[in-house]
């Protein structure tokens, strides 16, 4: 019903959004001529994404621009996604008398739909949301094609806790950051190795307090400590067994275990149990320096009260989304008050032209009018 109720409220923005199909985004001077940049349609849009059919809703808003779209959705949600389209897509797109191919579903589940959708140069844009490994392989096929592509792959967020953090401030971001799991969820937490006895009870409360999920919940979580870093923790929180809530079932497992630094990369998938890896760090340099070398690049925070150093930080993590608090914030609809239709990382360079937000009013193009005065202009 949640979900419901979000895909109306997401569809509710676009009408009073403006589109930037015809609107004059900036007009340039001269003596005797002028140029006026026109917004323009970019044409078909692909969407390949697994589950969440909320997703087919939001996208819907690339029509606003006077472009058209080609879903494709996996098993888990694709009877919803043929009554959505039946009973409320299709209807409504006659009713506003709209072409009832302006939508389209793919009627597949197979990955090789998907594939084939990606690799069509037809596409202006194709659009892939998913697993980590699958939104690769979807980016590798559009990249072949020569079809540009925004991936929305793998996830997990870093947060930092500096020497000059308000440990108050610090348990309140991973305790908010713990949530539930998705993309922007924290995965890593760094703390400073010269107040490591003070920050990491905050970090520690903070994530019993997320699993607890307002009071209901046991209060368990999971943490992967980096190699070498063990010492920080008190022994018998090493030594504790829980139990851990996984896709098949409950497992005893250690709450303690080790991971080498260089798998700080690896996004945990957790279902009922929170769980991220904790590395300590010497300062906001050697965060950053590990956010680099080891995330996603996606979202990166620092929870300091010194400004000096979170604009040092800023300067040096390579990340579309930097904030000063819990890592969830990093959502379309949340953020920019529009229908997100997907998230990028930095895992493969940085965008070109855009920010980490894929909205349905920024697919367009830029056409340029040249609206000449003086007959006589030449060169």
């Amino acid at each position: 019903e949640k979900m419901r109720r979000d895909m109306i409220d997401g569809l509710r923005v676009w009408i009073g959004a403006k589109s930037k199909r015809g609107s004059i985004i900036e007009t340039v001077e001269h003596t005797g001529w002028k140029v006026d940049l026109v917004g323009a349609a970019l044409g078909i849009v692909g969407f390949v994404f697994e589950g969440r059919p909320n997703v087919l809703a939001d996208a819907t808003g690339v029509l606003r621009g006077g472009n058209t779209v080609v879903f494709r959705i996996g098993s888990d949600a694709l009877g919803t996604a043929r009554t959505i389209m039946a009973k409320a897509l299709e209807p409504s797109l006659v009713e506003a008398g709209l072409p009832s191919g302006a939508v389209s579903l793919i009627d597949s589940a197979a990955h090789a739909s998907g594939w084939a959708l990606v690799s069509d140069r037809r596409l202006a844009l194709a659009v892939a949301r998913g697993s980590g490994p699958a939104v690769a392989t979807l980016g590798a096929l559009a990249q072949q094609a020569g079809v540009p592509a925004s991936l929305h792959g793998t996830g997990g967020a870093w947060l930092y806790g500096s020497s000059s953090a308000n440990v108050q401030n610090l348990a309140a971001a991973v305790e908010c950051s713990l949530d539930r799991k998705v993309c922007n969820t924290l995965n890593v937490i760094c703390v400073s190795r010269k107040c490591a006895a003070e920050l990491l009870p905050a970090v520690l409360a903070g994530a019993e307090k997320a699993a607890r999920k307002g009071g209901d919940g046991p209060g368990v979580f999971k943490l992967h400590v980096a190699s070498g870093d063990e010492g920080y923790l008190p022994e018998e929180l090493r030594a504790r067994k829980v139990m851990v809530k996984r896709a098949d079932g409950d497992h005893e497992e250690l709450q303690v275990e080790t991971l080498p630094e260089d798998k700080l990369g690896r996004e945990w998938e957790w279902e009922g149990t929170p769980e991220l890896s904790l590395k300590v760090v010497d300062d906001e340099d050697h965060a950053a320096d590990l956010f680099n070398k080891y995330s996603p690049q996606f979202v990166a925070c620092l929870i300091s009260e010194d400004s000096a150093e979170h604009e040092r930080f800023y300067s040096r993590v390579n990340a579309p989304f930097v904030g000063n608090g819990f890592t969830r914030f990093a959502d379309g609809q949340y953020l920019l008050d529009r229908p997100e239709l997907g998230l990028s990382n930095w895992e493969g360079g940085r965008l070109f032209g855009r920010g980490g937000v894929l909205s349905g009013d920024s697919v367009f193009t830029v056409r340029t009018r040249v609206w000449q005065t003086d007959p006589m202009l030449k060169r």
